[in-house]
């Protein structure tokens, strides 16, 4: 007997955004099945971060839906982070927001990422990698089911970049649906899912099959 499909874990449909007379997003439709990896790319200027923070529910579209479903963490580009907290206080005050009973989670992710070293720096004593180690942190300290990653590993070294994408791997198998905003071509492979939004559309470059076509993803 064959098992229904599963529900997706992102649906976004129509999504239009215009900043005055320019038009960012037209129409825009992505869909992310629990588990699976989806890229977006695009020129600067395409409107990516745009669609991510509406995904995100950080900006309002001026037309379509969003559905999420589950729990969702969000990584903006620009880490929004208190400089004058160290790093353990900024774990302390989102687990209080998502209220975790503990702080194992972050505690992991502190080995993980490589920076526990800064647990009781303030965030403005640390370089700009660093932080972005942070922002990652505490976009997954609840153990999203949706992780919207808009370039998330701007100033990573080298050690780290792999080790994110280790942790990326684990993810996925626990069933995490991802989306990250890249702009390096040689990881594109790494993608079951990759779409190029242009003229305000998402268009489905590639994905696990094989496939290539342009059609809304």
């Amino acid at each position: 007997m064959t098992e229904p499909p599963s529900r997706p874990a992102l649906r976004a449909r129509e999504l239009h955004k215009s900043y005055g007379r320019h038009r960012v997003l037209r129409g825009a439709d992505l869909t992310v099945a629990p588990g699976e990896l989806a890229g977006v790319v695009g020129e600067n200027g395409a409107g990516k971060s745009t669609l991510l923070q509406i995904l995100a529910g950080t900006l309002a579209a001026d037309q379509g839906t969003v559905e999420l479903g589950g729990t969702l963490g969000y990584c903006p580009q620009q880490p929004v982070l208190s400089d004058s907290l160290t790093v353990a206080q900024h774990l302390q005050y989102f687990a209080a927001a998502f209220r975790l009973p503990d702080l194992r989670r972050g505690e992991e992710l502190l080995d993980r990422l490589g920076f526990r070293q800064y647990r009781d720096r303030t965030v403005g004593e640390l370089s700009g990698g660093t932080r972005q180690k942070l922002n990652l942190t505490l976009a997954l300290l609840h153990e999203p089911d949706v992780l919207l990653l808009d370039e998330p590993y701007q100033g990573f070294d080298w050690e780290t970049y792999l080790r994110f994408w280790d942790l990326v791997g684990e993810l996925r198998e626990h069933g995490t649906a991802i989306v990250v905003i890249t702009h390096l071509v040689f990881e594109q492979d790494r993608f079951d899912t990759l779409a190029d939004l242009a003229d305000g559309r998402l268009a489905v470059r590639r994905t696990s099959t094989g496939s290539s076509d342009h059609v809304h993803a």
